[in-house]
């Protein structure tokens, strides 16, 4: 490797470092669940997105185990040329099934769905107006546009109004609003009602970025549409099987248009192989016994409101969260670094979340509250919390 180059990563990383800011990723030596083994020791894991512990549920590994044996470990290509089963397509039925719209395409990830689907929806003359805490997922995907970029302060309908009367005045070819619904730093929700209402009145389309609220919100984890009940009033309805559904992939949810637009253009989606058919198969079973069944969705916002308000009656500041994602937030970055070191040590497993992921001085752990849990298990993260947290004068 070229030496300067070496030196200058190495410089760069220890800046990190000394900032409190460097990733050092654990291994996992199992599965991910709620009780799990990681780097030789077993936690109770609090930073996993598996809101309904279905990455080890036996109906989506028996679904995987036999489309394997049925259709081999691979697909072979990317889906326009060779790699489009029929399972491919029966996932994409059952995504617009349970999202109530007209069809769906199944992305390589929902990264790959944002950043590939916005582009092919923006042109040059057009204008996207985006809030400002939206996933970097998001903000790639506008980079990669010619259309004029407009921001609007998190939540802040006055000024997305604001926004969308400059965006009317330059007579603009298309207007797209885009939000995430469960913004993941935070855990609070998007005013996707009051969001959709302004997008009507000014002949605005409208994106909703669904990968934290799938499996959460909505009836029988539908999602913030559901939750709203806006069926059929959102333009593209994007969302992730990686945390709620458990397995992997991306998908966008709207008309058959949409669709077929989208595969034609959608360049993440063109050059990007497809999933194989074990993925597919699980993301299938997944979606199934979410339509037949409300548990494990009632199960995890049990175990999250018991959670919250433990944390609140400790004293403990969770910001502004509406959702499983709960921060515990310790506002300086050397504070999140330690307290996450010493669960740690007390065997609870939760990630400092600092900058540049959440703004300067907002650092916080951010738990993951998930269907998983026992209660024990969540009394015992909490009285390690609150060991630490004394520890750390986080509380009293």
């Amino acid at each position: 490797m070229n030496e300067q180059l070496q030196n200058d990563l190495k410089a760069e990383l220890e800046d990190l470092e000394q900032k409190n800011l460097l990733w050092n990723p654990k291994t996992l030596e199992g599965p991910s669940c709620a009780k799990a083994k990681i780097a030789g020791k077993d936690v109770v894991m609090l930073c996993s997105n598996n809101y309904l512990g279905l990455s080890t549920n036996r109906l989506l590994k028996k679904a995987a185990v036999e489309a394997i044996r049925k259709y081999g470990a691979g697909s072979g290509s990317v889906r326009p040329i060779a790699g489009s089963m029929d399972l491919h397509l029966k996932l994409e039925e059952t995504i617009a099934r349970f999202k109530h719209t007209e069809d769906a395409l199944y992305y390589n990830s929902g990264f790959t769905a944002n950043s590939g689907a916005i582009p092919a929806l923006l042109r040059e003359g057009d204008v996207v107006i985006s809030d400002s805490l939206n996933h970097g997922s998001i903000i790639d995907g506008v980079r990669l546009t010619k259309a004029e970029r407009m921001i609007y302060q998190h939540r802040d309908m006055a000024e997305l109004e604001m926004r969308l009367k400059e965006a009317q005045a330059k007579n603009p070819k298309r207007i797209l609003i885009i939000t995430d619904g469960v913004f993941s730093m935070d855990g609070d929700i998007a005013p996707l009602d009051q969001i959709v209402k302004l997008a009507q009145q000014y002949g605005a389309c409208t994106y909703v970025d669904d990968a934290h609220g799938d499996g959460v919100l909505g009836e029988n984890g539908r999602g913030i549409v559901s939750h709203f009940k806006l069926e059929g009033k959102v333009d593209m309805d994007m969302g992730t099987f990686s945390k709620g559904f458990g397995t992997m992939g991306g998908y966008i949810a709207g008309s058959k248009t949409l669709k077929k637009y989208l595969l034609n253009k959608s360049r993440t989606w063109l050059l990007t192989g497809s999933h194989p058919p074990g993925t597919v198969a699980a993301s299938i079973a997944s979606l199934e016994l979410l339509e037949k069944s409300d548990k494990l969705v009632k199960k995890l916002w049990r175990n999250t409101k018991f959670f919250k308000k433990r944390l609140k009656e400790l004293g403990f500041d969770t910001g502004i969260s509406e959702t499983p994602i709960t921060p515990v937030m310790t506002y300086d970055e050397g504070k999140a670094a330690k307290m996450s070191q010493r669960l740690w040590e007390e065997n609870v497993y939760a990630l400092p979340i600092v900058f540049p992921m959440v703004a300067k001085g907002k650092a916080r752990i951010r738990t993951m509250m998930s269907a998983d849990h026992s209660k024990e298990d969540l009394e015992f993260a909490i009285d390690k919390i609150t060991k630490i947290g004394k520890e750390l004068e986080l509380i009293k």
